[in-house]
């Protein structure tokens, strides 16, 4: 009878998991409670990229005894999504539309999407990171872009343009995460920003460290750390000089360093960006660089959740990217015939990715013979492939050189943007309660919250409050002054102001500080709870 019980117990947690449901019964069932929550996103990573990459490496991945389901990665309007909407899919629990970072869509029209109800457009909805911050878990975030990137700002920001830094950086700088590590020191400096503001300096006096390199980042004693290691995106991993920049798994390190310390657990987002940009490029050396370098910090993540026994890991890409393909037009008729060096001989022969060739051709690009054989290990460029190298926009190598290893590889692409397959799910948790099955990509955000405990449409309703509404139904006047960037509201004497896109309230000339950000999303403002109650 015993064995008997516990396979129903079994099979009920397997389908309550699966099905995407709240499935609370599910953790008490297995007994053993989750504190931290590890999620790991390599940007438009396709299922082919993990098997090359694995060719190449010459053994398993740390993925791979990971794999437990396939996700869905559709958005609300589109069969293919672009990665602010999947992003926002894994942070909140919502589909949204293209471009939105954090909040509801317009319109839903995909097949089985419950429609918006009106007035809800563009509303901001709360991230798992939002939640366990207010639930008391240390908080963080990681991109090897810059880190108000699509997919970090999907976490940690909300406004309806991924392109709006401005509003994204400085939500970010105020929303309260302890840990934020990746790119974009240009844009939170003066000279990168249309507003002018310094977030550098507001990032330390908020007690930040701030730091730069990847020595001050392993010296830091800080429980709250800031590392801008490049003025946008670090280089791929291939590329990477590890003096200047710290690798993707240093920095989960790092990170899981320092979040561990809190006794309420943590939650932390680590991305590995640019293997979406490689793949945009059809440049498979990058992929390659850059699904090893998000599978080493895979490795970090994993080793400290065997050994804590408390954290559940999430590993999933927000989408495919390029259509990658072992076996192009070229091995059409002789694909089962092809030893594994025809695919992995070439692309081992290359010390650099396309972007990094770009550093070592001269200013007027007359190496480009040697500099193509020595550090892609291809000496046989065509007087066309010469031309097209030589003509290619800076910044741009990547994608002029990618296909031509592509070529000499076998390596298929169909295109060069997003795709829209189902992609594979990876997950750890001590307990064994594992996502399985194919599930939608908002059910990835839902597993996380029922695993720690947390109610993400209570924190939107305490972070998120239709300002205006609220404040005139409380008899006060309400000024949305969007030039000066702040909400002016008056009742009686008292006089609230509130900074957009920040955690700060000003009564009466006194400064205090919101457990959440302020929110404009170009149409109507929102505030915490909290905000209000400061106006009787």
């Amino acid at each position: 009878m015993k064995r008997v019980a516990s396979l129903l117990i079994a099979s009920a947690l397997v389908l309550t998991v699966s099905t995407g449901g709240s499935g609370t019964a599910a953790a008490q069932e297995t007994g053993a409670a989750i504190k931290h929550v590890i999620i790991l996103i390599p940007d438009g990573m396709a299922n082919d990229a993990t098997a090359l990459s694995r060719w190449y490496k010459g053994s398993s991945l740390t993925l791979d005894q990971m794999a437990s389901g396939l996700v869905r990665t559709h958005s609300a309007d589109a069969a293919i999504a672009d990665s602010a909407p999947a992003g926002t899919a894994f942070a909140t629990g919502h589909k949204s539309h293209t471009g939105y970072v954090g909040v509801l869509p317009d319109k839903a029209t995909m097949p089985g999407q419950a429609k918006i109800q009106p007035g809800d457009e563009k509303k901001p909805v709360a991230s798992v990171l939002e939640a366990a911050k207010l639930s008391g878990k240390a908080t963080g975030i990681i991109a090897t872009s810059e880190i108000m990137h699509a997919t970090p700002a999907d976490f940690s920001a909300h406004y309806p343009d991924r392109k709006n830094y401005d509003a994204l950086s400085m939500q970010q700088v105020y929303n309260g995460m302890d840990v934020v590590l990746g790119g974009g020191a240009e844009y939170l400096s003066p000279q990168g920003r249309k507003d002018g503001a310094d977030l550098i300096a507001s990032i330390k006096a908020l007690g930040y460290d701030y730091v730069t390199t990847p020595a001050a980042l392993k010296a830091s004693k800080s429980n709250k750390i800031w590392g801008a290691f490049a003025p946008a995106g670090l280089a791929y991993d291939m590329d990477r000089d590890p003096s200047t920049e710290p690798s993707l798994a240093e920095m989960t390190a790092k990170a899981i360093e320092v979040l561990s310390k809190d006794e309420d657990g943590f939650f932390l987002m680590v991305e590995g960006s640019k293997v979406d940009w490689a793949a945009h490029a059809n440049d498979p050396i990058g992929v390659i660089s850059d699904v090893l370098a998000f599978d080493e910090a895979v490795k970090v993540a994993l080793d400290f959740a065997k050994d804590d026994g408390q954290t559940a890991i999430v590993a999933v890409t927000d989408h495919g990217n390029g259509g990658l393909t072992i076996g192009n037009a070229s091995t059409t008729g002789s694909y089962d015939k092809e030893p594994l060096s025809t695919f992995i001989g070439p692309l081992q022969k290359a010390k650099l990715t396309g972007e990094g060739l770009e550093a070592k051709l001269n200013a007027k690009r007359t190496n480009i013979k040697e500099v193509m054989a020595r550090y892609f290990g291809i000496a046989d460029l065509t007087a066309e492939e010469i031309k097209a190298i030589k003509e290619a926009e800076a910044g741009s190598l990547n994608y002029t050189v990618g296909p031509m290893i592509s070529k000499r590889s076998g390596i298929g692409w169909t295109t060069g943007g997003h795709t829209g397959g189902d992609v594979v799910l990876y997950t750890y948790a001590p307990n064994g309660d594992r996502p399985t099955g194919v599930i939608d990509n908002t059910g990835v955000a839902k597993y996380m919250a029922r695993v720690m405990g947390l109610d993400l449409d209570a924190a939107t309703d305490r972070l998120f409050v239709k300002a205006k509404p609220a404040f005139t139904a409380k008899g006060a006047t309400y000024t949305l002054d969007d030039k000066n960037g702040k909400i002016i509201v008056t009742k009686g004497g008292d006089k609230l102001e509130l900074p957009l896109h920040q955690s700060i309230a000003v009564l009466n000339g006194k400064k205090t500080q919101l457990e959440g950000v302020v929110v404009y999303n170009g149409v109507e403002a929102f505030v915490p709870q909290q905000a209000l109650d400061l106006i009787p």
